[in-house]
This record gives structure tokens, C-alpha cells and sequence, in this order.
């Protein structure tokens, strides 16, 4: 009997101590470096937490997706869809099912996901969108085809989708890239669709190299996350995050030294640090009180792979974000701006 009670007590240290260390992993987040599993993705998604799991999305064949518990050990989950919907293969030749920049954005009981369909260097492109219940036990996308669709004729391009659904209710979409820089345009909360297809396109955001846009909302301001540079280089890509803030969704965005976005301003928030190389495509999770930063990043040890990044994230006295460290575990922030 001693000995059973022994063995007994010895259990439920066990059990006390894996206890113990998961709520310890749950209250600090991952910490740099500590991220572990399939790690692969490319211009990842904002997070979601569904069904205590963790579900991040990015660019690939049907639009590929990882999952986690704990936002450390990540796992490959099911692409979005089986098949690529009709009018995708239709409405833009040359795209078979391969689809860019997902973000996905909870809108009461729904998930809108919303993707890219374009081909390298076209603004022949479309922005499309795929809902899911948040009350199923799995995540059973139906498709609603595309919510914006640009052409040669267009001076902006219809991919690269940030969706904010804002406090006040109203839902926004931010995309574009090179051309005539970042746009906005405003959706209809109930279809996750454009409101009209003549309602306005505001201009946020432009620089001679610009894409992938991040649009969040933070206390009294929206902010805007872009990438300057080139990417899909490997170890040779150039991209970094830039940002600024407006106390209204349609701008003008200011970065830290009052410069206006769509006049090159942007304040470096983020860029290469040893093998973390060109990170790209901002998004935040707002997890209870905690704040994260996810990315991607080319990965200098392994022969440039793309692979996902998190990092703490911050909000200062004055209002801006700032990630509170990189892997050199210094603030990769400045406030310049070109």
C-alpha cells in the first residue's frame, strides 16, 4: 500500500509538473527561435484560434494551412479547397488553383477568407472569398467567388487582401501591390462581398516596390503594415515591413516623421536580422491580452526556405507597435522613413 501511494503521489507530480509547463508555454508565447514543426508557409495569413487550435493560412496549391495548440508546434493541415472554384480557372487563364496571400478575418459567427488569383506580373487578377462557420467542429470552406477583379486596363492589382472588420462594424478589404500602390475598399458585413462594384477605391500607400498589406485597428488608430522590396528570392530577397497610422481607415497614413504613405513614407518596423531574412506579410493576433506578430521570413540556415516567425508585440505610450524582439533579441525598429 505505501508503495502504491507512492507511485500515486509520483503521478500527480508528473502530471503537476506537464501542468505546470504548459500554462507557463501558454503565458509567455513563443519566445524567438522556439517556433518548432512544419514552419513552411509563404505569405501567411493572420492567425485564427478556432476550436482551441490555432489556424494560420498561406499562398500554395488550394491555399495551404498549419495548425497549432500552442503557437509553437506546428502542424500541416488540409488545404482550403479540393479542387479550385470554376471562375478562378475561368476568369484568369493561367491560374490553376495555385492562390496568393490568404487573410482570413471573423465576422460574427463566419470566418471570411478572403485569397489572391493572378498570375507572376499581371494585373489581370481577383481577389476571392471563402466562408466557414466558426461552429463547426471542422473548417468546411464554401466558396463565393471573387469580391474585386482588376485587368491591363486597371493601374492597381487586385491581390495581397487584408481584411479589418473595424469597432464600429464596418469591414474593410486593403490589397494591391507595385503599380499605383495600396487600395481600400469597403465590404458588406453580411456577404463578406463589395458593397457596390462602382463604391469607392481609396489610395493608402504606394513606393516604386510595395505589396502585402496589413490593416489593424488599435485603440484610437488604424494602422497600415506594407512590404518595400523584392521577395521569393531566397536569401537574396529585400523585403521589409514598413508602416503608419490614421484615426480613419481610408487615410491619409502617416509614419513616424509625418510623412504620407502614398509619398514613399513608411516607418521601418521590421528587416533582415542574421538568418532571418526578408520578412514579409504582417499580420496581428490579439490573444486575450497578449499581442502577436506574425511573418514570414527567408530562412539563411536552410537554403532560404520560407517559413513562419511570431514575435511579442507591443503597443507604446504614444500608440505605435514595435515587436519587443527579433532574433538578435534587440527592437528591429527605427523611425526613419525614405
Amino acid at each position: 500500500m505505501v508503495g502504491h501511494q507512492a507511485n500515486t503521489r509520483r503521478k500527480w507530480l508528473a502530471l503537476l509538473t506537464t501542468f505546470l509547463g504548459i500554462t507557463q508555454v501558454f503565458a509567455q508565447g513563443p519566445s524567438v527561435g522556439a517556433l518548432k514543426g512544419e514552419l513552411r508557409i509563404h505569405d501567411p495569413s493572420t492567425i485564427i484560434h478556432f476550436q482551441s487550435k490555432f489556424f494560420v493560412f498561406g499562398t500554395g496549391l488550394g491555399i495551404r494551412s498549419r495548425f497549432s495548440a500552442d503557437l509553437i508546434d506546428w502542424q500541416a493541415g488540409p488545404a482550403v479547397f479540393r479542387a479550385p472554384p470554376n471562375w478562378s480557372t475561368n476568369a484568369i487563364p493561367g491560374n490553376h488553383g495555385f492562390f496568393w496571400a490568404p487573410d482570413v478575418v471573423q465576422v460574427r459567427e463566419r470566418y471570411y477568407l478572403y485569397y489572391s488569383v493572378s498570375t507572376w506580373g499581371s494585373r489581370n487578377s481577383a481577389i476571392g472569398l471563402a466562408t466557414a462557420a466558426t461552429s463547426q467542429t471542422n473548417l468546411d470552406w464554401e466558396d463565393h467567388g471573387q469580391v474585386v477583379r482588376t485587368t491591363t486596363q486597371d493601374q492597381f492589382n487586385a491581390i495581397d487582401p487584408s481584411a479589418l472588420l473595424d469597432s464600429s462594424g464596418r469591414l474593410w478589404l486593403a490589397f494591391g501591390s507595385y503599380w499605383s500602390g495600396i487600395k481600400l475598399i469597403e465590404l458588406n458585413p453580411a456577404t463578406g462581398l463589395r458593397q457596390a462594384t462602382n463604391s469607392p477605391v481609396y489610395s493608402l500607400a504606394w513606393n516604386d516596390s510595395i505589396e502585402a498589406a496589413c490593416l489593424v485597428q488599435h485603440a484610437d488608430y488604424f494602422y497600415l503594415f506594407v512590404n518595400w522590396g523584392q521577395c521569393c528570392r531566397g536569401t537574396n530577397s529585400t523585403y521589409e515591413i514598413r508602416m503608419g497610422r490614421c484615426p480613419v481607415a481610408t487615410g491619409p497614413y502617416l509614419d513616424r516623421a509625418g510623412k504620407d504613405m502614398l509619398q514613399r513614407g513608411g516607418t521601418l518596423f521590421l528587416s533582415s536580422d542574421g538568418p532571418r531574412i526578408g520578412p514579409g506579410h504582417a499580420a496581428i493576433l490579439k490573444d486575450g491580452q497578449r499581442y502577436w506578430f506574425s511573418y514570414h521570413y527567408y530562412d539563411g540556415n536552410e537554403h532560404g526556405i520560407s517559413k513562419l516567425g511570431i514575435l511579442p508585440l507591443t503597443w507604446a505610450a504614444d500608440g505605435w507597435p514595435a515587436v519587443r524582439q527579433n532574433r538578435s533579441g534587440s527592437a528591429n525598429q527605427s523611425n526613419d522613413s525614405k
